[in-house]
C-alpha cells in the first residue's frame, strides 16, 4: 500500500516517534519498515531490540495512520505513533485479567465449580461493553456460591499463567523511578499474589465474601469497576505529585476504557473489539515488553528479573 498520503495539520513545535514492533518470536520486515520510514519523512532508525522493535522520529503523523496500522497488522507488526516528548511515564496503572495474566480469574473459578461456560459467556459480553460491569460481576459471582475457598488456591497454583514480559515491564519502570500499581475488576485473592510475584508497589481489586470456608456468592460493595479505576488514577497521581500525562495505563476490557482514555498513554493489549475501536495505541502482536519499547526503552535498558 502507499504510505505517503497527505498528513495531518503540523504543529512545528512537536516531533513524533513511530515505534514498530512484533512478537519476540518473529522478526520485523526490515524492508517494509524502511519503506514506511522514507514515506513518512522519518529520521534515522534506532533499533530497540534487533529484529523485534525499532523507532524513528517524524515531523507529523500521517493522515492515513489508521489505514497504515491496519495494513501492518496483517504483516504481524504493531505501530505506535505518539509525541516524542514525555514518553517515559512515572506511573504504571495495569489491569490484571487478560493483561498481566492470560486468564480471567472468575472464569477459572467457575470452571472449577462446574459452571465455566455460562460464566465465561457473561464475562465476554461484559468485557466487550455489552453488559454493565457491576451487574455482570454480581451475576457471575452468584454462580460461585457454595464452592470451598480452597478452590482459590487451586486456581492460583494450577491455572494462572503470566503474560510474557510482565515482570520485566514492572522491574524496568521501577528501576527508572516509576510507581507500578495493579488495578483490577477481579479479586484481591488474586491481585495479592500477582502483585507480589511481578513486583507491583500496590494492588486494588474487589473482595469475594466468604463464610464457613465457602464463597457466599456475593462480592463486597462498592464494586471496583470502570469509574473506580479512574478514581484510582486520580488518587495515585495526586499522592505522587503527578498528572494524568505522566501515566501509562494498560488494559483489555471495556471497564478499562476510562483510565485508558485519561492516561497520557493508554494502551490496549490484545484487547476486546470495543477497546480496539476506541483506543489509539493497540498492541496485538507484542507482549508486555511492548510497553517499554513504546516508551523508548531499548532491550539493553531492561532491568533483570
Amino acid at each position: 500500500m502507499a504510505y505517503n498520503e497527505p498528513v495531518a495539520i503540523r504543529n512545528p513545535c512537536l516531533m513524533f516517534t513511530v515505534t514498530l514492533l512484533t512478537s519476540p518470536a518473529c522478526q520485523l520486515n526490515h524492508a517494509l519498515a524502511d519503506s514506511l520510514r522514507i514515506a513518512l519523512g522519518g529520521g534515522a532508525i534506532r533499533w530497540l531490540n534487533p529484529d523485534v522493535a525499532l523507532e524513528f522520529e517524524i515531523p507529523q503523523p500521517p493522515a492515513n495512520a489508521t489505514r497504515i496500522q491496519e495494513h501492518l497488522q496483517g504483516e504481524g507488526i504493531d505501530m505506535v505513533i505518539q509525541p516524542s516528548a514525555n514518553r517515559r511515564k512515572h506511573l504504571l496503572l495495569a489491569d490484571m485479567d487478560s493483561t498481566m495474566i492470560r486468564q480471567e480469574c472468575i472464569d477459572e473459578l467457575a470452571t472449577e465449580a462446574g459452571v465455566g461456560d455460562h460464566v465465561a459467556a457473561i464475562t465476554a459480553r461484559a468485557m466487550n461493553g455489552e453488559l454493565a460491569f457491576e451487574a455482570a460481576l454480581r451475576a457471575r459471582v452468584e454462580h460461585l456460591k457454595g464452592i470451598e475457598t480452597c478452590v482459590i488456591d487451586t486456581v492460583l497454583n494450577r491455572r494462572l499463567t503470566y503474560m510474557p514480559g510482565g515482570a520485566t515491564l514492572v522491574a524496568t519502570m521501577k528501576a527508572h523511578g516509576a510507581h507500578c500499581s495493579l488495578i483490577s475488576g477481579g479479586f484481591t485473592a488474586f491481585t495479592a499474589r500477582v502483585a507480589a510475584d511481578l513486583g507491583f508497589d500496590d494492588h486494588r481489586a474487589n473482595r469475594l465474601l466468604t463464610k464457613g470456608g465457602r464463597l457466599t456468592g456475593q462480592v463486597a460493595e462498592p464494586i471496583l469497576g470502570r469509574d473506580a479505576k479512574v478514581t484510582r488514577l486520580h488518587e495515585l497521581t495526586a499522592r505522587l505529585g503527578l498528572t494524568a500525562a505522566d501515566v501509562l495505563a494498560v488494559g483489555d476490557g471495556a471497564n478499562d476504557l476510562g483510565m485508558l482514555g485519561l492516561a497520557g498513554t493508554g494502551l490496549a493489549l490484545h484487547a476486546k473489539p470495543v477497546v480496539q475501536d476506541r483506543v489509539n495505541i493497540r498492541i496485538n502482536h507484542g507482549d508486555l515488553t511492548a510497553l517499554l519499547y513504546a516508551q523508548g526503552y531499548s532491550v539493553a535498558e531492561f532491568a533483570p528479573v
